[in-house]
């Protein structure tokens, strides 16, 4: 947030929502009907940029779905999914820093905005940047909704419990919402689970609060995140530890196993919520039974598809790839119970096509309920289908010119791609900015082609530790980061654990 045309302030605000409303009113003819969404979270400006930005669509004379309080992101996908509006708009900045915020939007379809809409509401922004909007003046057009569609999510939510009432083991746990809004909303998830009394919460980080003053960066993922809770958790004698970010919509836990904290990965959360859910299918898993995962994300929920015979499709990273892919595919039929990707992300597309760190963490608690202890849980699957690492790590870039000029060192070190990355020898290479794949007969990628980003792929042959890695370096999409993800796999020990020591 600052001043000038680069920064997140009022004037900008306004202008991206000029923009918006007026190429509303050009895509949807009933926009004016429809209507569209409006919510916000607990950081600096958030209520302010909220309210501009429902002023100017009311007086471009389209309703607005209000959210009178502070809600979680998810809450703005459901409201655009439950009311059919035109579309939805959440400012937040998720888990960045507290300096930072932002304006996240959701199409008619209840995913967030993708190629090509992205670029026709750029162009529109761009022809409506005089502001020209007022204060509220006769009629308004707002309408609060806060409390009904409170109702319906955590209904909808109610039905993804999957364990039996009576054969539910109660399990005590502590929560941080990081300083977020996450309180407000997980605290229905007990007693949706017949748990009420088991949760514990950090009481330093459990009121919102914009500038997350226990953390350095108020993201589960980021070392030290969680101390606090696991010092809590210490303190009350429990071995779990839930958490989600401060607009509560991605989702992490820990347990502690023989007197150390052990924090699971995105993808060791994501594989145990779709064996959980796999598992509880009703009747036969045929392969119309679909979960959805990343290009990045662990290999092993592919291996078990193969063993168990539902099906995995694999999207580009981001749920706005991943939302619109399960709708269409519930849209043919097919039944999409779950969709994860790695940096603690999972969606459940019968509440919504978003992510979302409430419904991931009332799923987690009902499967603890049934199976004790989730990492002993985890052991059984690795030892049943083979042991699963990933070694995920980011390196900050100080510019966008930095970051290319880091992918194009990449592309420059052979052509079209290295035989050998330092000792493993290259069995494909993907380029997903360029539309580069080795393994295809005219090497253009399956997976679709974005030169908006950066991201490159290869698949390096099995050394003594491991059967093969898949090392992934992209760039974040809303960080100033360069991202790498190495997943290896070894079917008969915890040794691939040791299949990123090429890096």
């Amino acid at each position: 947030m600052g001043a000038g045309f680069s920064r997140i302030n009022a004037v900008t605000i306004i202008q991206t929502s000029q923009g918006l409303a007026e190429y509303l009113l050009s895509s949807h003819p009933d926009a004016t009907r429809a209507g569209i969404v409006v919510g916000y979270d607990a950081r600096h400006n958030s209520s302010h940029y909220a309210e501009l930005a429902a002023t100017v669509f009311e007086s471009k004379g389209i309703p607005v779905w209000w959210y009178e309080e502070i809600v979680h992101t998810p809450l703005v996908p459901f409201g655009v999914k439950t009311l059919g509006a035109a579309a939805g708009i959440m400012v937040t900045a998720s888990h960045n820093p507290a300096q930072d915020n932002g304006y996240k939007v959701f199409g008619s379809n209840a995913c967030q905005i993708n190629s090509p809409e992205d670029s026709r509401i750029v162009m529109s922004i761009n022809k409506n940047l005089d502001p020209l909007v007022r204060s509220r003046s006769g009629e308004s057009k707002r309408i609060p909704i806060l409390q009904s569609m409170r109702n319906k999510y955590f209904s909808l939510l109610g039905k993804q419990i999957r364990s039996v009432k009576g054969g539910r083991s109660k399990v005590p746990f502590v929560y941080t919402p990081m300083h977020g809004v996450g309180l407000r909303y997980m605290s229905s998830v007990p007693e949706l689970l017949g748990m009420k009394g088991s949760m514990t919460i950090v009481a330093q980080q459990a009121e919102p609060d914009p500038e997350f003053p226990t953390v350095r960066y108020p993201n589960p993922e980021e070392n030290g995140a969680l101390d606090l809770a696991f010092a809590t958790a210490d303190e009350k004698n429990v071995t779990i530890v839930l958490a989600s970010d401060p607009d509560a919509d991605r989702f992490a836990a820990a347990e502690k196993v023989d007197n150390v904290w052990r924090q699971f990965t995105g993808d060791q959360v994501g594989i145990l919520l779709s064996y959980w859910l796999f598992s509880t299918i009703p009747g036969t898993v045929s392969s119309d039974d679909y979960f959805l995962t990343s290009a990045v994300s662990s290999q092993m929920l592919r291996h078990i598809a193969e063993n168990e015979g539902f099906s995995v499709r694999e999207t580009l990273t981001g749920f706005k790839w991943m939302g619109s892919v399960a709708k269409d595919l519930r849209e043919t039929g097919r039944m999409v119970h779950f969709c994860y990707e790695e940096a603690q992300g999972y969606m459940f597309p019968e509440v919504g096509y978003d992510k979302d760190g409430i419904a991931a963490a009332l799923v987690f608690l009902d499967a603890c309920a049934s199976w004790g202890s989730p990492w002993a849980k985890l052991q059984s699957l690795y030892e049943k289908y083979g042991y699963f690492q990933t070694m995920n790590t980011y390196w900050r870039s100080p510019s966008i010119d930095k970051t290319l000029m880091v992918f194009a060192s990449i592309r420059d070190t052979a052509k079209p791609f290295p035989e050998n990355v330092s000792s493993r020898k290259v069995l494909r290479w993907r380029d997903l900015t360029v539309g580069y794949d080795s393994s295809t007969k005219d090497n253009v990628p399956e997976l679709p082609i974005s030169t908006a980003g950066q991201m490159i792929t290869c698949w390096l042959d099995g050394s003594g530790s491991d059967d093969g890695v898949r090392f992934t370096v992209r760039a974040s999409g809303t960080e100033p980061k360069i991202k790498s993800k190495s997943p290896s796999h070894h079917m008969r020990d915890q040794s691939a654990n040791t299949g990123d020591q090429f890096i």
